[in-house]
């Protein structure tokens, strides 16, 4: 059924309207009856209720609404099936999906997700407000509750550290928070000790922000007991999901801020983060559940917040608490809950119906702003395809061919053992670990051991800036045969980044990306995966289901290989993402995360062999 995604309206503008269904004299358009409402509100399941519609917005819930009902009103029996409000991501980019804000609709809304808050800061790294303004209006052709934040960081901390295809400040800022009420806040801000020691740029845009009247979202990864904590949440930054302990959601929410709780595709915060409630007995309120993010084939396979909710229950939240956390405790935090987030009148007809017990969280039917758009797990509805711009393809500017060479290692040292630090990959967990670990060198050369088990790893600019590049080394990718990664998904530059224990393949590989404008290729010396994204070199113009299939492709490439690591891609991305700690690459260098900041180090530690 093709659809046009129905305009949420400004509550102010159709009171009238609102008033006049609510008493009867204008019929709803969509009446549910017989539900037991999860009542996020007062924490409560009511049996026999229903719930009167008009247009967007739901005009009156109670045991009878017949007093509502006309001649073209549209009649769901529930016939006894819970009733929640539509759940919300509250920490989310769209993008790591690697899908456009069109399929990733397509993808969550038969899940039960009818709205969330999503930092375009990938697509922004690359292509800056043209791409920001793009996430928007496609988004806004969607059935979903989009809003949209500006990305903070762009580049994520400086310059100095990384080369990014933009530059956001505080100019950027204040514009793209006047495009529209969607333009809810500013996206995480990671550049955390510029916040804390008093960064111009980072200072200006969060001010800009307060001046809008908008939201400021956080990323602090120093420990929970830093005493910069409070100093980050002084500057008017009052929500953060780099929550991995329940230390970490206790310190946030003691100081007003909201903790956000993810359970991604490859970091599983949950189960340690929620003990701040189930055995710390901290009030949930402040606390909300997040993806940051899923993959496409996690979201194929397992769900999107639906799994995220029923996960938090399966740790021993009561199952009305843990909808509460992706309901309205989030439209709370973003200053929406008369918009979003319950049942209750006045509010966007984003309503889920559930079948068998509620802690199994079975998503039978979304209704979105009024409009039944999936049933039985899949879309009823579609829309109008948004046009992809020029500007977001042809985007992967590399300024030559790489060859073998690129690869190697130079030491300081003609022969012998040399110390290096490596990153070392930590399962489903979006840290690394910085190990000193001794490497062998031949003619000025590192020469990694097989049997060692480590890998190098190159990131190339390629946004036509000068054309930069840097090596390091990787432990606990777990190759068990040549075999190279290459990617233009590199969080958040998104340059060029090749993984691997053999300088052809890696050469072969990064070149085959270079070629295709963007995208994955996993390559061993009898195979090849493909896994093209021309939109920006992050995101694919195909189906959701296409893009799902290709991302499960590079993901049993890798296993083939030997790496072990769950949803490994979405950790290599990250590998270049300069403000987690506690080590990383970029095009610049070897970037280190410590509680005194983040600085670029040496990859050899030592200038002199090992005696």
């Amino acid at each position: 059924m093709k659809i046009a995604a129905r305009e949420r309206r400004p509550f102010a503008e159709i009171v009238p309207e609102l008033v006049a269904a609510a008493r009867g004299d204008k019929k709803a358009s969509l009446v549910i009856q017989n539900v037991r409402l999860v009542n996020v509100v007062s924490g409560e399941i009511l049996p026999g209720m229903s719930i009167a519609v008009s247009n967007e917005r739901i005009v009156y819930v109670g045991r009878d609404v017949s007093h509502t009902v006309g001649e073209t009103t549209q009649i769901i029996d529930a016939g006894g099936k819970y009733a929640a409000p539509g759940l919300l991501d509250g920490h989310c980019h769209i993008e790591s999906t690697q899908m456009t804000a069109t399929e990733f609709a397509r993808a969550v809304l038969p899940l039960g997700t009818t709205g969330g808050f999503f930092d375009a800061h990938e697509i922004s790294n690359v292509l800056g407000l043209d791409g920001l303004r793009f996430m928007l209006e496609e988004a806004r052709s969607t059935p979903l509750a989009a809003y949209m934040q500006v990305a903070s960081c762009v580049p994520s901390t400086h310059p100095g550290l990384e080369t990014t295809g933009a530059m956001i400040g505080p100019e950027e800022v204040a514009e793209a928070l006047s495009w529209g009420d969607d333009m809810i806040g500013l996206g995480e801000v990671m550049n955390f000790p510029g916040v804390v020691y008093g960064d111009d740029k980072m200072i200006g845009e969060i001010q800009a922000t307060l001046r809008a009247g908008k939201i400021a979202d956080g990323h602090f990864t120093w420990k929970a007991d830093d005493w910069r904590l409070p100093v980050y949440a002084a500057s008017g930054i009052n929500g953060d999901h780099e929550c991995v302990t329940a230390e970490d959601v206790i310190e946030r929410i003691r100081l007003g801020m909201y903790a956000k709780m993810r359970q991604g595709s490859a970091w599983h915060d949950v189960a340690a983060t929620i003990k701040a409630h189930t055995e710390g007995g901290i009030d949930t309120r402040r606390m909300i559940l997040v993806t940051d993010d899923r993959s496409s084939e996690s979201l194929m396979n397992e769900g999107h917040m639906n799994y995220v909710v029923r996960h938090a229950i399966a740790q021993g939240v009561k199952p009305v608490t843990a909808f509460q956390m992706a309901t309205i405790n989030t439209a709370e935090r973003f200053g929406l809950s008369r918009d979003i987030g319950a049942i209750v009148p006045g509010a966007y007809a984003d309503i889920i119906l559930l079948d068998g017990n509620l802690a199994d969280v079975n998503v039978v039917m979304t209704i979105a702003a009024g409009q039944v758009v999936a049933e039985n797990g899949r879309m009823t509805a579609d829309w109008e395809r948004y046009p992809i711009p020029e500007s977001a393809l042809k985007t992967v500017k590399m300024e030559r061919k790489l060859h073998a060479g690129d690869f190697a290692i130079s030491a300081p040292i003609a022969d012998g053992k040399a110390e290096v630090r490596a990153i070392e990959v930590v399962e489903n967990h979006v840290e690394t670990i910085e190990r000193h670990l001794w490497v062998n060198v031949k003619n000025n050369t590192v020469l990694l051991d097989p049997a060692d088990g480590l890998c190098k790893m190159a990131v190339f600019e390629r946004h036509g800036k000068g054309g930069g590049h840097a090596l390091g080394i990787l432990a606990g990718i777990g190759f068990t045969k040549p075999a190279a990664i290459a990617m233009t998904v590199a969080h958040d530059s998104h340059n060029l980044t090749v993984i691997g224990n053999d300088d052809e393949l890696m050469a072969r590989a990064g070149n085959l990306v270079a070629d295709m404008q963007g995208g994955v290729v996993m390559l061993t010396e009898d195979s090849m995966s493909e896994f093209p994204l021309a939109v920006g070199g992050i995101m694919s113009n195909q189906p959701f289901e296409t893009v799902a299939r290709q991302s499960e492709g590079i993901s049993q490439a890798l296993i083939a290989a030997g790496c072990p690591l769950n949803n490994a891609f979405m950790t290599l991305s990250l590998l270049a993402l300069v403000v987690i700690p506690e080590i990383r690459l970029s095009d610049k260098g070897l970037v280190r995360i410590s509680s005194e900041g983040i600085d670029i180090v040496p990859l050899f530690i030592t200038q002199t062999a090992e005696k």
